[in-house]
């Protein structure tokens, strides 16, 4: 007889797995991925699920224009959760990942590097160095966006630089054209003066901008009622003036109007000017009188007469300081909140202007130039002047000839470039439009918005729904080089232009065949449209005009090139998946785009996050020193690290990530890859046994158990999945690791895993459990953890029906065999029992009277209803608590008051002995001669194992 230990360890069953417990994941992660396009594993998965129901999330493009930071890295890796749990659910699910590779960001990168060089270079020179510094980006974004694990066709994306793309794109232009919502019109639209170039309204930022905000008396010529007039003995209408306000004072050049609201009363006051000591006679809002005449602290003002706006129409005033009469016109849109109850209106400067000169027929005056600059319409002490500077000289002008009233500082939102971050203007000049009210473009937009589209979260939907409704109509034109130009030819007899959907798609043609450089390289007698003629003179001689397609038409077209195009996904799409800030940007152009030319949207579904923001909530920037780097941060943690932690943050809202964030999802990591090697580590002797053939009558009762809260975790996250709410699959999943499964269950496990014979039916069956737990616990991860499965899929012992890879599997099914409404309601009454207990344990250990609960022996009172489920499951609940013995009887309260418990808990050291082998305390320690140091169960299994101590 031994009495050494040693031999008695060896005769244990522990844990031996190659599955390594340090994840070095910035070393192990390249290397799965070069073994999956090794095995070409996107095409296996395109293989295996084909023919089944198709689920197409469309890629919006990034541009391609710098590293990826971590708001890209986000997006990736959600449509990534979405791209794998649906092929996981079963559905056929490509991906194609797209690249915005045309606009001004990458062109004005190319023209920074250029330099003076610029000025002596032709649009061909510069769109193929475009070109060079786009592709350059795709390939390193696209490695970028591989080792974050994203799975896709890698090796085909899209491009909108292709000319398959390029001919999408003026295919959808042809269709509008044909549907008769492009138009040209001198229009005031956002102007970018840094860049030179039209803006659409998702290319804009508001910030707060400083203004000069100045009152202004008009001149008038006619239109004062009579009776204020004989009121004020015997005026003359010129003797009276019309005051208005704006923050604008460089628009007063184009100033042909003054608006009034037709209902709103209007006052005719006189006051002494306090500083020339003038009387002067002025018409504004009523309601307003006392408030404007208190700026100046004007007390002696006398309101002449009162009179409606309507009454006012068609009066005249005379500019003040240019010689020009204009006309009191009446719009709708002015109120007496703000200012005087009149609006100066230049319909070159403004969209409710314009409406308001188109109404009355009035001059779209904009004496500006692309650089901002007054040209020689303007007066000769503006010219060459940029507006913003001239500020200054248009209020000392009205200042000297008496028609300032008062100037004042004001701070207000006001639209800037995104690109340039510079305040933009409003300058009216040719461009192309797409009438969002023609053919009811945005009433059918809206009812598809409400109708058609499925929004996660819901909220986006009446975000888009507020854009949509609001919107102007879209300026596709752009005066940039880096794009696919719109093919107008303007006929050099009369400049009309000329673009139908014919002429269009004859330049699709030629795109799709040789690009949209052929446009910029080729004469213009050689690509022609057969029998081009001009509509208006009938002319036959044409030049290419220059503008380019705004990028939000282009990327707003990839339903037509991609979907619907040589990609073969099919329209429409599943659904797409982009920031908040898309609602104005990438789902308007589409939607905007494919209700226009196909009647339905392109999307079935929205889903939209939010901006990546640091652990205070604020926007990430460099001059914050708040920037966490997604490239740096996926090469020091690894891309599933990364990856766990977006899945744990509900991207409905703002997502906050810091170094500490991605601290907290490294500690969660190791608790799941340490669970997973534990799995694998018991499972090491389980290779060549196929779990069909486990007789389910041995498992235990905590097994049955653990099986069906595996169930309750299966659907759980599947149902998790089909909303797309990632982050309550990596919560409920995170959850059994850390509770059911670390925290008891495998905890309870370990004597039976160790101690119990290597083959003998008591470990198969809790190896059976543990392989359940195993494979299932992997598919679903599968989607947010996609390395860490793989590599602890290939360590598992497969039997039949299981493929090579975890990807082309699919979700596991819950086992109805193990749902059982009653053994939970009497796991419910153990667990509450066993709460109770391991609390009385924790004080026999403060006071060093035990060591480990297994030296403990119990005894536990409960109330009449716990009664018998406690006295028929005592052994099970004494395997829970890892104790030696538990003693069952009546006590404790069933409606437990102040002061009482609903179990009566007594605890003590047991006085059986310790078993050598298991540290078990048994009755039954000490039976065996051979075997004096161990208990009976250990004795039955050394005496059996082949080699064992005798």
């Amino acid at each position: 007889m031994s009495t050494n230990a040693k031999p008695y360890k060896e005769t244990l069953n522990l844990p031996v797995t190659e599955f390594a417990m340090k994840a070095n994941l910035p070393t192990r992660e390249p290397q799965i991925q070069a073994n999956w396009r090794e095995q070409d594993l996107y095409g296996q998965l395109r293989t295996a699920r084909k023919g089944s129901p198709v689920r197409v999330l469309h890629d919006g493009p990034p541009y391609a224009n710098g590293d990826i930071h971590m708001g890209t890295a986000l997006n990736k890796m959600l449509k990534d959760f979405v791209v794998r749990s649906l092929s996981m659910r079963g559905f056929d699910s490509p991906y194609v990942p797209g690249w915005d590779t045309h606009g001004l960001p990458i062109e004005h990168k190319v023209m920074k590097d250029l330099g003076s060089k610029a000025a002596t270079l032709g649009r061909p020179e510069v769109r193929e160095m475009c070109r060079v510094e786009a592709m350059k980006w795709v390939d390193v974004q696209r490695d970028q966006f591989r080792r974050l694990g994203v799975m896709g066709d890698w090796e085909d994306p899209y491009l909108t630089l292709d000319p398959r793309y390029e001919a999408g794109i003026v295919d959808v232009l042809a269709d509008l054209l044909d549907g008769g919502f492009v138009f040209r019109q001198l229009k005031p639209i956002h102007w970018c003066t840094s860049d030179q170039t039209a803006l659409a309204e998702a290319e804009l930022e508001y910030h707060d901008e400083t203004l000069p905000s100045i009152y202004v008396n008009f001149p008038m010529v006619a239109g004062v009622p009579a009776d204020w007039l004989a009121f004020d003995g015997g005026s003359k209408p010129e003797d009276w003036r019309a005051m208005i306000w704006t923050t604008t004072p460089w628009t007063l050049p184009a100033n042909v109007a003054i608006a009034a609201h037709p209902d709103l009363t209007y006052a005719g006051v006189r006051y002494t000017d306090p500083d020339t000591g003038a009387t002067v006679r002025t018409i504004l809002a009523a309601d307003l009188v006392e408030k404007v005449m208190g700026l100046r602290k004007i007390a002696d003002h006398v309101e002449v007469g009162r009179c409606k706006g309507r009454e006012l129409e068609h009066a005249e005033y005379h500019h003040p300081f240019l010689e020009r009469v204009s006309p009191i016109v009446l719009a709708n849109y002015v109120s007496a909140e703000d200012g005087t109850g009149f609006v100066h209106t230049a319909p070159g400067h403004g969209g409710e202007d314009y409406q308001t000169g188109k109404a009355y027929q009035l001059p779209v005056l904009s004496p500006v130039d692309p650089a901002g600059r007054f040209t020689a319409e303007a007066p000769e002490w503006l010219v060459g002047q940029y507006v913003f500077a001239a500020n200054p000289k248009v209020v000392a002008n009205l200042k000297e000839s008496g028609a300032l009233y008062l100037e004042a500082p004001l701070t207000h939102s006001y639209p800037h470039c995104w690109r340039c971050k510079k305040p933009v203007i409003f300058r009216a000049t040719e461009q192309w439009f797409v009438g969002v009210d023609r053919n009811d473009l945005r009433g059918r937009t809206l009812e598809q918005i409400r109708d058609a589209v499925k929004w996660y979260p819901e909220w986006g939907q009446a975000r888009i729904e507020a854009m949509v409704s609001l919107r102007p109509d879209w300026c596709i034109s752009r005066q940039r080089s880096w794009g696919v130009p719109i093919p107008a030819l303007g006929c050099t007899s009369c400049n009309a232009q000329l673009l139908t959907a014919e002429t269009a798609r004859h330049f699709r043609d030629l795109f799709r065949k040789e690009g949209a450089d052929a446009w910029f390289n080729k004469p213009v007698e050689e690509i022609l449209p057969p029998g081009a003629k001009c509509s208006s003179c009938g002319g036959t001689s044409f030049r290419k005009e220059g503008d380019i397609l705004d990028v939000w038409f282009e990327s707003g077209s990839s339903h037509r090139a991609v979907l619907a195009g040589g990609f073969n996904l099919g329209f429409p799409a599943h659904m797409y998946l982009e920031g908040s800030d898309q609602h104005r940007g990438w789902f308007q152009s589409s939607i905007l785009t494919a209700v226009g030319t196909t009647g339905k949207a392109p999307f079935e579904s929205i889903l939209t996050h939010g901006f990546v923001v640091d652990d205070k909530g604020q926007k990430m920037s460099k001059s914050l020193g708040n920037v966490v780097s997604a490239v740096k941060a996926t090469e020091q943690h690894g891309a599933d690290v990364l990856r766990l932690m977006v899945s744990s943050m509900d991207y409905a809202d703002d997502v906050r990530i810091s170094e500490r964030s991605i601290k907290e999802a490294s500690e969660a990591y190791r608790k799941i890859r340490n669970t997973f090697r534990y799995l694998l580590g018991n499972l090491e002797d389980y290779a060549h046994l196929d779990p069909a053939t486990v007789d389910l009558a041995t498992l235990h009762e905590i097994d049955r158990w653990a099986l069906g809260q595996l169930n309750q975790v299966i659907r759980d996250a599947v149902s998790a999945y089909e909303r797309f709410e990632f982050y309550r699959v990596y919560s409920r999943i995170y959850q059994f690791f850390s509770v059911e499964l670390s925290s008891f269950y495998l905890d309870v496990l370990k004597d039976r895993l160790y101690a119990e014979a290597p083959r003998g039916p008591e470990r198969r069956a809790a190896q059976y459990v543990l392989f359940r737990l195993h494979e299932a616990l992997t598919r679903l991860l599968a989607p947010i953890l996609p390395h860490t499965a793989e590599e602890s899929w290939g360590y598992m012992p497969h039997g039949q029906g299981f493929p090579a890879s975890v990807h082309l599997a699919t979700f596991p099914q819950p086992d109805p065999r193990w749902d059982d409404p009653q053994r939970d309601a009497r796991w419910a009454v153990l667990a509450d029992a066993r709460n109770a207990i391991l609390k009385a344990l924790e004080g026999l250990r403060k006071d060093k009277t035990i060591g480990s609960a297994q030296e403990a022996s119990v005894t536990i009172a409960a109330p009449a209803a716990d009664l018998a489920i406690l006295q028929a499951d005592r052994d099970l609940l004494a395997t829970i608590c890892l104790v030696s013995t538990i003693d069952v009887r009546e006590g404790g309260s069933a409606t437990p008051g102040p002061g009482e418990e609903r179990f009566q808990v007594t605890a003590a050291k047991s006085t059986f002995g310790k078993c050598e082998r298991c540290w078990n305390y048994r009755e039954d320690v000490g039976g065996n001669a051979q075997h004096p140091t161990l208990c009976g169960r250990c004795v039955r299994v050394v005496s059996a194992t082949a080699g064992g101590v005798s």
